[in-house]
């Protein structure tokens, strides 16, 4: 499925790109750029932009996307570059933070929050890449759940990637409590996915309108994106939250600027 959304919906993407590295070893992020485009999200994460060892200027083809409003979670940086995630939305945003969940002495990990001003309303989201370990994400999962929590009368989407290698993993369990529809799609590795790594998350059933992934991708990443058409709920429908404590750094690198996959086991839903 490519172009447009259906009228009243809006397009969100999230896609590991790692690093902008393909399988044949090639560093080429106008191909990534336009795979993006044919889709033409409202919404879009990016997971493993890398610009270590290279020129900042690298980046161009993802600044030519037409997607404005660009908010970045830098988790490495070195002298030569850095290494992270980004958030890209057509509408502007606002109460951008950057909440630290990194654990002990692993990868530093960070998730994007903000709220999106869209055309039917308010959108609270946010954009994560986990960590690996099952010790990792089961406290990284707490602070995701904490964060959708404390919102009030406004939809919650959380997408990225989850790491989350078993379809009945701590992250779903945690997070179904207050995120309770979710994609289902195998993501990775993009040859032959048998891993469903990549999520959407939403706060209210009905949300999800279609979510598809892109062969394509297979040429390019080693992970495949998901391509979801979310339907907002009207306004006052969106489920009550509590209100609850989450940690956050705030950071001088945030700037404003097909076909559901078969059902996974009964236990995990």
């Amino acid at each position: 499925m490519n172009g447009l959304p259906p009228p009243g919906r809006l397009r969100l993407m999230t896609w590991n790109i790692h690093g902008g590295i393909g399988p044949d070893r090639r560093f080429d992020l106008d191909r990534i750029a336009s795979l993006v485009a044919k889709h033409a999200p409202d919404v879009l994460a990016l997971q493993e932009i890398d610009t270590r060892g290279r020129d900042i200027d690298c980046l161009a083809p993802l600044r030519g996307l037409d997607i404005h409003h660009f908010t970045e979670a830098r988790t490495i940086a070195v002298p030569d570059g850095h290494y992270g995630h980004a958030l890209f939305s057509r509408w502007p945003t606002s109460d951008v933070v950057l909440h630290d969940l990194s654990v002990w002495r692993y990868e530093p990990r960070i998730a994007i929050e903000t709220q999106i001003a869209t055309p039917f309303g308010p959108l609270h989201l946010v954009a994560v890449h986990l960590g690996l370990f099952i010790f990792e994400r089961r406290r990284q999962a707490g602070m995701l759940a904490a964060m959708a929590r404390r919102v009030r009368g406004m939809p919650t989407v959380m997408m990225g990637d989850f790491n989350d290698w078993f379809s009945f993993g701590q992250v779903t369990r945690t997070m179904s409590h207050v995120l309770p529809e979710r994609t289902r799609l195998r993501t990775f590795p993009a040859q032959k996915p048998a891993l469903r790594l990549d999520r959407v998350y939403c706060s209210a059933p009905g949300m999800l309108a279609d979510a598809f992934t892109d062969p394509a991708a297979r040429a390019i990443s080693d992970h495949l994106p998901i391509i979801v058409d979310l339907a907002l709920p009207a306004r006052g429908n969106a489920v009550p939250a509590e209100p609850a404590e989450a940690g956050h750094v705030d950071s001088d690198t945030a700037r404003t600027g097909g076909v559901i996959d078969d059902p996974e086991p009964a236990e995990s839903r």
